[in-house]
């Protein structure tokens, strides 16, 4: 198993509870890929994802083990889901009671509550369709595509997550509200194919979520299935290579030049680096250099974490900041590789939900702020300051007051990162960008089109980026890859 994202962690599970051995090689110094924790200074930081949602996926993983998830998480609903902060300082509260977000809605666009009545429930239909029946299936061939076809276009999947929401609703500040939740999976909801609208049913259907002690204790626990099963996890192990004989993966080279054999290899590493770096150029006939290079890839990432000696009790754990511009600034990160001079922000304050995660009295926070990928030529060098600064100051002058004399703690994460330290192709935070000419059948198959005994999961992969997604590559092995005891061997 290459690398030890969540994909990769519930794929070793699987793996394990079909009678696998499994060794887990990890390039950094801990567990977790994009979910490494960060603890300096008493703070603890997540340094990924933060929003769970469909917890029954986690929890399938334990009982896989014939445990409970409970009994060594403790997860916790959030509400509001995300507090949405507008430009002019106008506040939408987004949740899962549904008389709640009715009043929302009311309160912005009386008109349009009907509206989103009906996007909730296009949403479900395509929840049902997209999530439900396809999730957890692979796309081998053409075929499957075709299978689906019919019922993608019955739900409009050819419509753009923003022209779904503006089918429904009028109000412009809704349409965003509607919208968002794309760029949480790397999405631009002016291209992003509409199927992503499911997200908004399945965060009605099982919540928003918290793990306490952090996102890092649902890795540790699931490390811990692992060696349960009698396998492991080995960081400090970077792949150089994928070896292969006849057309079939072998196993892997480290870069210290140790060779590890295998029956079966899974890449839990980005998709394109995988075919990139790891499969010489021989052994792929789809997946060129040429295809991976023009391939559309999602925003990167600017994440500042930082801690404060004091509490701001007033702000929700998540919040949606919004700049001055929607359609435009997505419009620079997206297609025109620009680094605007505004933005928009995720705040991040686990603290509101568990509050050891920083020392008595403080606050710990992260700001994300969707960025251009390296192709935009950026000097994140020379910019990661210049651009901190300017998150704080408008963290500053909204949300947290006073906030440049109150952080004791704090480090920055930019696209470089998650180029060199992530391995992630262009630094894209989110792998292939998911619009309808890259999902499904059109993304990197979780069954390998270049090599027998090859598979990927994880963001890079179907069905996509998002815990749900993620977890859901690694289901999809349990129809692909054979059984232990069935395998020839290498």
């Amino acid at each position: 198993m290459i690398g030890s994202g969540f994909g990769g962690l519930a794929a070793a599970v699987r793996l394990g509870a079909r009678g696998y051995r499994v060794t887990v090689l990890e390039k950094l110094d801990a567990p977790g890929g994009r979910a490494y924790v960060y603890r300096q200074d008493g703070f603890t930081f997540d340094a990924g994802p933060t929003v769970i949602t469909a917890p029954f996926l986690l929890e399938e993983l334990w009982a896989l083990c014939g445990k409970k998830m409970a009994d060594d998480i403790d997860l916790r609903p959030v509400s509001p889901y995300y507090r949405i902060r507008f430009d002019d300082g106008s506040v939408f509260d987004y949740c899962g009671d549904a008389a709640a977000m009715r009043a929302e809605v009311a309160r912005f666009a009386p008109a349009d509550v009907a509206g989103y009545e009906r996007f909730l429930k296009a949403s479900e239909a395509i929840y049902k369709v997209g999530f439900e029946q396809l999730g957890h299936v692979p796309f081998d061939s053409w075929a499957d595509m075709a299978r689906v076809l019919p019922a993608l276009l019955k739900l409009e999947g050819y419509r753009t997550v923003y022209s779904l929401a503006s089918k429904h609703v009028r109000n412009p500040k809704l349409r965003v509200v509607l919208t968002f939740q794309s760029l949480l999976v790397g999405g631009n909801p002016f291209s992003t194919t509409s199927v992503y609208c499911l997200i908004a049913f399945l965060e009605r259907r099982w919540g928003v979520h918290f793990a306490m002690g952090g996102t890092g204790s649902l890795v540790s626990g699931l490390v811990k299935l692992i060696e349960g099963q009698g396998n492991q996890v080995r960081c400090d192990q970077a792949v150089a290579e994928i070896t292969v004989s006849a057309g079939r993966a072998t196993g892997v080279r480290l870069a210290s030049g140790e060779l590890m054999p295998a029956d079966v290899v899974v890449s839990n590493a980005d998709s394109a680096s995988t075919y990139r770096y790891l499969v010489a150029p021989e052994h792929r006939r789809r997946w060129t250099d040429t295809r991976i290079e023009k391939a559309r890839y999602s925003m990167s990432l600017f994440v500042w974490y930082f801690g404060t000696r004091r509490q701001y009790p007033d702000v929700a754990h998540h919040t949606i900041a919004l700049g001055p511009r929607y359609k435009e600034l997505l419009g620079d990160i997206f297609d025109r590789k620009l680094l605007a001079e505004d933005f928009s922000m995720y705040l991040h304050r686990p603290t509101a939900t568990d509050p050891s995660l920083a020392p008595p009295g403080c606050d710990a926070f992260y700001v994300l702020s969707p960025v251009p990928h390296l192709h935009s030529g950026t000097d994140w060098q020379a910019m990661a300051e210049p651009y901190r600064q300017a998150l704080e100051r408008r963290l500053q002058d909204t949300l947290l007051p006073g906030l440049k004399d109150e952080v004791i703690s704090s480090r920055v994460l930019t696209p470089l990162d998650f180029q060199d330290r992530l391995s992630s192709f262009r630094g894209a935070a989110f792998g292939l960008e998911p619009v309808l000419t890259q999902s499904a059948w059109f993304r990197p198959h979780n069954r390998s089109e270049e090599l027998d005994r090859l598979y990927l999961v994880g963001a890079g992969t179907h069905p996509g980026a998002g815990l749900p997604g993620v977890l859901s590559s690694a289901r999809v092995l349990d129809t692909i890859v054979p059984h232990a005891d069935t395998i020839t061997r290498v």
